[in-house]
């Protein structure tokens, strides 16, 4: 009986000390395999998720206002996308209870792109001119929060709808007047199609007053609060896979080149140091570390979005931010 109880006590002992079965996890990206994604392949090539305890499987995006929707169906548990979508879509849907826990792009990359022979000196000569982008392509979707911020009526621009891959086609063979999206898409895409840097004229939704907070981690309520460690592994891989693409680019360019192998890797690192000097490692970022959000200039931001779309209907920035699964500081940290 002894040896019975003794065998039964080491089987036991020896399940205690197995490790927990990993937590799938299906994520989408915001957009193609492009430079800014680069940091999130790089985390999952390296096992950067896997040692947080998640088997994470990670799709390309099509764009940051299709993310949310395919969250909220359950096609992806997760998924990176410029929060201010997802904003209207709480907005218009009270029941929704997508939010995030992280956000990651600092400032906003939302941008209208055109080139000097259009003639386009400033937004108002907007007005009678097509504009080129996805529907999901959440420059376009914003378009009304720029709009109003400049005094462009809205009814006096006509929209292209395009697959992402077309849309700086159409503006280089003049088949639109002007395109819409972040400037680390729409800037470099134009570039590697042969247009000189000079010749590309850029207004920046920022510059104009709509100062938004940008890419986040999306996710529902109900998948938090079932996977609170999950979701604090997520944040820690995400901020660790940044900080290792920043100090080493041509790690993270194999890594997105290895998913694509058709990219073109010099403008895709350009790509992904503009996103990280412009959007990701902000000053702020840099002297406080990741995960420190102003929620008053969140809730300015959240009401430039409803006061865009003409929706009544409150939202506190604490609804769709919620930084309860933060890791600790260290793990937010930038590395120098």
């Amino acid at each position: 009986m002894g040896v019975v109880r003794t065998a039964a006590f080491g089987l036991a002992l020896a399940a205690a000390s197995l490790p927990a079965a990993a937590t799938d996890v299906k994520f989408s990206l915001d957009w193609a395999f492009q430079g800014p994604q680069a940091p999130f392949l790089l985390a999952l090539e390296r096992g950067y998720f896997r040692d947080q305890g998640l088997n994470v499987t990670m799709d390309r995006g099509f764009g940051s206002g299709d993310v949310p929707i395919k969250i909220a169906a359950g096609t992806y548990d997760v998924g990176i996308a410029d929060i201010n979508p997802t904003i209207r879509l709480r907005l218009e849907n009270p029941d929704s209870t997508l939010f995030t826990p992280f956000i990651i792009y600092e400032a906003s990359p939302l941008a209208v792109m055109t080139l000097k022979g259009q003639n386009i000196r400033r937004p108002q000569d907007l007005a009678g001119k097509i504009l080129a982008a996805p529907e999901t392509d959440s420059g376009r979707q914003l378009f009304p929060a720029f709009a109003r911020a400049v005094g462009l009526d809205l009814n006096s621009v006509r929209w292209q709808t395009v697959s992402p891959q077309l849309r700086e086609t159409m503006l280089v063979q003049g088949q639109a007047n002007a395109i819409t999206g972040f400037i680390t898409s729409g800037i470099l895409s134009l570039r590697a199609a042969g247009v000189p840097a000079d010749d590309i004229v850029t207004f920046r939704y920022g510059d104009y007053g709509v100062d938004l907070y940008s890419t986040s981690l999306l996710m529902t309520r109900r998948w938090a609060e079932a996977n609170p460690r999950a979701v604090t592994g997520l944040i820690t891989a995400i901020v660790r896979g940044q900080n290792e693409a920043r100090r080493d680019p041509a790690a993270a360019i194999a890594a997105l080149k290895r998913r694509d192998p058709l990219i073109n890797e010099a403008v895709e690192r350009e790509r992904m140091e503009l996103g990280f000097r412009e959007l990701t490692f902000t000053p702020h970022v840099v002297a406080n570390g990741f995960g420190r959000i102003d929620m008053a200039r969140l809730q300015r931001s959240i009401d430039i979005v409803r006061e865009a779309f003409n929706i009544a209907r409150p939202l506190a920035a604490s609804e769709i931010y919620d930084p309860r699964f933060l890791p600790e500081a260290a793990a937010l940290a930038v590395a120098q």
